[in-house]
């Protein structure tokens, strides 16, 4: 059995594979760790992403939550307010695709709950071979290149901060949820540069991911946004 935790999933508009999504994470969580808490945050959904959470949470055997974000303010945002609202010693965010498995948590959670680290999150660059469903050429080798600019803006020594998967301590990390600022998809960025800053041990764990359609990652705009999200953070602490 895996200690209690907090599992974060922001969403919007995702009323196409919500159902299926949250039925097999409370599935893995009944039985795996029936002491844990789902939570979903729901980012301004303007489908029927709301509703059928609260369906299928009617049926849950594990406790659950949802916060309603309206209007739409980011994915950063919403996992800043699911991982504040959390209640277990560890918060783990996963997007709702679960392009990352849920059998991988064990990889993130146990470090925590070992005391070994503060910040566990997970990588697709350090071990290529787990990768099974690849993204299209062109996202795949975009996301290189803004890593490596990621490396030599903030001198973050990792290979993949956007892995929608990182698990954190709650009372060493807290603060740092409070003092982040960015609510779109380079929120990762800032996170780890504010732990790293704040001297919090960080581990980057190889994990298996798929690629699945449907991101809401518009590629050039949001590529150029997510970039200057980046510079940005150059100076702060």
């Amino acid at each position: 059995m895996l200690p209690a935790f907090s599992l974060i999933i922001p969403c919007f508009n995702e009323a196409s594979r919500v159902r299926e999504s949250l039925r097999v994470t409370l599935d893995y969580l009944a039985a795996n760790a029936p002491e844990s808490e789902l939570i979903v945050v729901n980012d301004g959904s303007t489908d029927a992403t709301g509703s059928i959470t609260h369906e299928v949470f009617s049926h849950a055997k594990v406790a659950t939550r949802v916060l309603e974000d309206f209007p739409n303010r980011g994915k950063g945002a919403a996992v800043r307010s699911g991982l504040l609202a959390a209640q277990t010693p560890i918060g783990l965010f996963s997007d709702a695709d679960l392009s990352t498995p849920l059998s991988e948590i064990p990889k993130v959670i146990e470090p925590i709950a070992n005391c070994d680290v503060d910040v566990a999150f997970g990588s697709r660059a350090l071990k290529r071979s787990l990768i099974g469903i690849h993204q299209p050429w062109r996202r795949e080798y975009a996301g290189r290149v803004f890593n490596l600019l990621v490396r030599v803006a903030t001198g973050l020594p990792f290979w993949d901060t956007q892995c929608g998967f990182k698990a954190f301590r709650m009372d060493a990390c807290r603060p740092i949820f409070k003092a982040s600022r960015v609510d779109g998809f380079a929120f990762d960025v800032e996170l780890l540069y504010l732990a790293r800053h704040a001297g919090l041990r960080m581990r980057e764990i190889p994990v298996r991911w798929n690629h699945a359609e449907g991101s809401k990652v518009r590629f050039f705009r949001d590529s150029l946004l997510m970039l200057r999200e980046v510079i940005s953070l150059r100076g702060r602490r």
